[in-house]
């Protein structure tokens, strides 16, 4: 594994998750559960295991219960908050442009609250000799959301979003999914991320999502984002209840584990 592993991250949590109401009516969906685990924990124990040491979750919706789930330590890792007020109304571009001083600060793994995935998942990342790589696999029949086309050497074309399986005919070129789990160098988060999230919220577009951001930088900007392929490894973005019934059969002989006890009021 690569010595220069980002020793940060950043959550992206601050969304409705409206298509999993009712499960999300009362708590919001980083803590709706596959198999008794939480998604954002799992999350945090996989970051915490690969040598990362702080987080900073992005939270919106019901951000209350994701602050008591995590407090400001979790696993032996320090928890930072940063609230999008505005989360009704704004894309998770807009909850990574409110994280841009964290962005700013060091290399950084990047990650959706909602996708369940196993630790290897961020192996494979760490193992990826460039230092700006996405995690992707196979868009199959089953998927919905962002695809991305590969180049000759490894790395993302193009991204197109709303795909549904309807795409994969007409596609010209083998379409990969997005698996939401990425990382930056500081210098690219810096010289091209930052600037290109204060260009975009500045214009107005705050429902943009983080994809729309990496489609424009990539054909716009000469963005070189690696894809890592994960096509044999365990993940599933959950978006509905059919996406939590196909993450808990994908996650059914995994080992649970235990998650710490939330904090008792003093």
């Amino acid at each position: 594994m690569a010595n220069n592993a980002p020793k940060k991250a950043v959550i992206l949590a601050a969304g409705m998750g409206s298509r999993l109401r009712p499960l999300t009516d009362l708590r919001p969906k980083p803590l709706v559960e596959v198999n008794g685990v939480p998604i954002l924990h799992n999350a945090l124990r996989n970051l915490r295991e690969v040598g990362v040491v702080e987080a900073t979750i992005v939270v919106g919706y019901r951000k209350d219960a994701i602050q008591y789930a995590c407090d400001r330590r979790y696993a032996n890792m320090d928890i930072n908050y940063i609230e999008n007020a505005a989360f009704e109304r704004t894309g998770s571009a807009y909850s990574l442009w409110l994280a841009r001083d964290c962005l700013l600060s060091t290399d950084c793994y990047l990650l959706e609250g909602d996708v369940f995935f196993e630790k290897d998942v961020l192996g494979q990342l760490m193992i990826e000799q460039a230092t700006d790589a996405a995690a992707v696999a196979p868009f199959t029949a089953m998927m919905e959301g962002s695809a991305v086309v590969l180049s000759d050497s490894g790395l993302i074309s193009a991204i197109h979003v709303k795909q549904t399986s309807a795409s994969l005919a007409s596609a010209a070129a083998p379409l990969f999914k997005t698996i939401n789990v990425l990382r930056f160098a500081a210098s690219t988060l810096r010289s091209t991320i930052v600037p290109a999230l204060d260009e975009i919220i500045g214009s107005g577009a705050t429902r943009s999502y983080t994809e729309e951001l990496l489609a424009f930088l990539i054909e716009r900007r000469g963005l070189q984002l690696a894809a890592v392929r994960c096509d044999d490894l365990k993940w599933y973005e959950i978006d509905t209840a059919g996406d939590l019934e196909i993450a808990e059969r994908i996650f059914a002989s995994r080992s649970t584990f235990r998650p710490p006890k939330a904090p008792q009021n003093s």
